[in-house]
């Protein structure tokens, strides 16, 4: 695993410093810095790991109270969930800002890539847990941002292969062969091998090794961070190192040679007596016996430097990345870099230097000061309880004397020789010291059991807003701690992930987010965005900020219902960003489980309707002409139709006269009269009726043929 900063080339001066001249340098940069740690600000970050784990403080007395009062931890137990809820309350950690229009799809990809890296390809909530403790505990938390290059080794076992498949698995470079055998097939109805001969398989291990490129974010313990006493921030330091024993075998996957880093290689005995760590390591066995392990497994003294030296002779001094091993501090590596991959989490930082104070600066006197009076108390509560006894030596069985079981028996020879020395409890006197300094605690740190829902008489008799009120004053301290820590720390880390990523990796990688596989090539984004860290401060808690935000989604209802989806108070745009931010408080992650981003709304293309084929566009034409040649037809056939009724009227009309021109005839001749008026009904009768039955025939005619009527 190699680890990698940003490089960049610069121009070697006509004069470069001389290389033993430069390793004296760093050399005693490394032990100065080293005192300093380990001489002036290892000794009180060792005192406050002692209080906040409760271990003895070195003044208690056998046969009396050792009790010890919890302060330090009470009250970093009651800030640390608030503080990893205020950074890990939402999906992501940070944004980056964009610096215009065009920037802004590389800002949204950037936001989503970073933060995948911190807490999918990394521990995020682990690592900011340690650096949070640290800072809150022993003054100072440091996280470490490196671009590692790792080799991965994965061994492998396949059977039952043929030649080609097994010439295919060993002809990748990346694949060793471990171990192979052949066999033949028992069975008649194998297939037979290339020369005729019973088929045979191969039963074969294999070792495949590759490198895989991935930022790495790990928190540093604080004894093994080196820094200048003069600094003010670890970007402008003068030096700035990491300090650990790696074994052997960890260097060579470094890239250093073996041969070199054994000569180097000793015992960790002299790191591992570092106070500090052995106040932190208590309880386990922090010394290991060196001559008992392999020679990979030995360990060798590895610290990597970050110091400004005018190298190069150019006159300016520049910052160079220096790696050194064994006591000596032998330089193995030596380049130029332009940033210090570290971030300091710093509680309360004191300005114009690079270190603060902590939580336990804050309480250790309260602690103490509580656990003198606790131990008095319990000191004189047993004294009340189980007195001592005055005894007149030589008439009493001191055995028995000695003996507190309850109703056990005291042997005297004499009455009267065994007296108790009786001692009134007076502990109840320090009861309101006990109240005073815990009011004194919560003042210094806000801490209280109001704001904790811990003190139910106080609760049950305010008032809603002076609970919030309350909870409200409490948080601010807290909110005060987080803006710094993420000003100081959170941003820098978020940048330097940024400016890493842009650099090293050379490919697009494919990364699942929000349900969709999406691919991030980092190589063309601009390193120079802002970054905002989406702390959650502010006042309320989730349930009432959903309220808000159900307010403000019913009234961007209303004014789209009434001015329309596109109007210049609301859009679509807007209630869906109000909408996701809903979802995300209710405890959501994935806001696309239930809403489209209308940005990313596509709608779906309109499809043109199918062309017929020729055929069918045939069929089509011959039908047409069908149905026009029918209707043709039909009308001609109408209209000869109606030229026979008007001919058939034309002789009707000219019967009706000659009828009745023949019955006044007739009836001037014999004298009688002729029913013409009978006559003319029944033709009437009889031109209906065909008037009716050309009537129907023109309306079959005139309409389409039913499908499948004509071929």
């Amino acid at each position: 695993m190699a680890e990698n900063y940003d490089t960049p080339e610069l121009q070697e001066g006509p004069d470069p410093m001389d290389e033993t001249e430069f390793e004296a340098i760093v050399s005693a940069a490394i032990d100065e810095a080293a005192a300093y740690i380990d001489e002036e600000v290892g000794p009180s970050r060792e005192d406050a790991t002692v209080l906040y784990r409760m271990d003895p403080l070195g003044n208690e007395e056998e046969g009396r109270s050792q009790v010890q009062d919890r302060s330090v931890a009470d009250v970093v137990g009651a800030i640390m969930p608030s503080l990893m809820k205020i950074f890990f309350s939402s999906e992501k950690v940070c944004e980056f800002i964009p610096r215009g229009p065009e920037d802004v799809p590389t800002a949204e990809a950037a936001t989503d890539y970073v933060n995948y890296i911190l807490t999918q390809d990394n521990s995020g909530f682990l690592a900011f847990y340690s650096a949070f403790k640290d800072a809150l505990i022993r003054r100072s938390g440091v996280i470490k941002y490196t671009w590692a290059e790792e080799e991965k080794i994965d061994s492998q076992a396949y059977s039952g292969l043929g030649e080609q498949e097994l010439a295919v698995l060993l002809d990748d470079s990346n694949v060793d062969e471990l171990s192979s055998s052949v066999e033949g097939y028992d069975s008649p109805d194998a297939p037979p091998g290339e020369d005729g001969q019973p088929g045979q398989y191969y039963n074969v291990m294999i070792r495949r090794r590759w490198s895989e490129g991935r930022i790495k974010v790990e928190p540093v313990p604080p004894e093994e961070f080196l820094i200048s006493r003069d600094a003010k921030s670890a970007d402008d330091a003068y030096f700035v190192g990491h300090r650990r024993y790696l074994t052997i075998s960890e260097l060579v996957q470094l890239g250093y040679d073996p041969e070199e880093m054994k000569e180097h290689s000793g015992t960790d005995h002299e790191f591992m007596t570092n106070t500090e760590r052995q106040a932190r390591m208590t309880g386990t066995d922090i010394f290991s016996d060196q001559s008992q392990v392999s020679e990979a497994a030995r360990k060798v003294l590895f610290v990597e430097s970050f110091i400004r030296e005018d190298f190069d002779g150019d006159g300016v001094a520049e910052l160079r990345r220096v790696c050194t091993v064994g006591s000596s501090h032998k330089i193995v590596m030596n380049q130029p870099c332009n940033s210090v991959p570290f971030c300091l989490f710093i509680s309360d930082p004191e300005p114009h230097t690079w270190d603060g104070l902590s939580i336990t600066d804050t309480v250790q006197d309260i602690q103490l000061i509580k656990t003198a009076i606790m131990r008095n108390m319990l000191d004189s509560l047993a004294l009340a309880i189980h007195p001592r006894m005055v005894i007149q030596d030589g008439m009493v069985d001191l055995d028995s004397v000695l003996n507190t079981e309850v109703g056990s028996i005291i042997k005297t020879r004499t009455p009267g020789a065994v007296q108790p020395l009786v001692t009134p409890f007076s502990g109840s006197a320090a009861f309101p010291m006990l109240d005073y300094m815990d009011n004194l605690r919560e003042s210094r740190t806000g801490i209280t059991k109001a704001s904790q829902g811990l003190d139910p008489d106080s609760l049950q008799s305010s008032t809603r807003a002076a609970v919030a009120a309350t909870i409200s004053a409490a948080q601010s301290k807290i909110e005060l701690i987080a803006r710094i820590f993420a000003e100081i720390a959170v941003k820098p880390l978020m940048k330097g992930i940024l400016n890493l990523v842009v650099q090293h990796q050379d490919q697009p990688r494919m990364i699942r987010l929000r349900g969709q596989f999406v691919p991030m090539d980092p190589r063309s984004w601009d390193t120079s965005m802002d970054v905002s860290v989406n702390v959650g401060l502010g006042d309320g808690d989730s349930q009432s900020k959903l309220q808000v935000l159900s307010m403000i989604a019913q009234k961007q209802e209303q004014i789209i219902q009434t001015a329309g989806p596109e109007n210049p108070l609301v859009n679509l745009q807007g209630y869906y960003n109000t909408l996701s931010r809903m979802v995300e408080l209710s405890g959501n992650v994935d806001v696309s489980r239930f809403l489209t981003n209308p940005a990313n709304y596509q709608p779906p293309p309109q499809t043109e309707p199918e062309k017929p084929a020729p055929e069918e566009l045939l069929a089509q034409v011959q039908m047409q002409e069908i149905q026009a040649r029918i209707q043709t037809d039909a009308v001609k056939i109408a209209l000869e139709r109606e030229k026979m009724e008007r001919e058939d009227d034309r002789k009707r009309d000219e019967l009706e006269a000659n009828i009745v021109l023949r019955a006044r005839e007739i009836e001037a001749k014999y004298a009688t009269t002729v029913d013409t008026a009978s006559i003319r009904a029944d033709s009437d009768r009889e031109r209906e009726v065909l008037r009716r039955q050309t009537t129907l025939d023109k309306t079959a005619m005139t309409q389409e043929p039913p499908p499948g009527m004509v071929s």
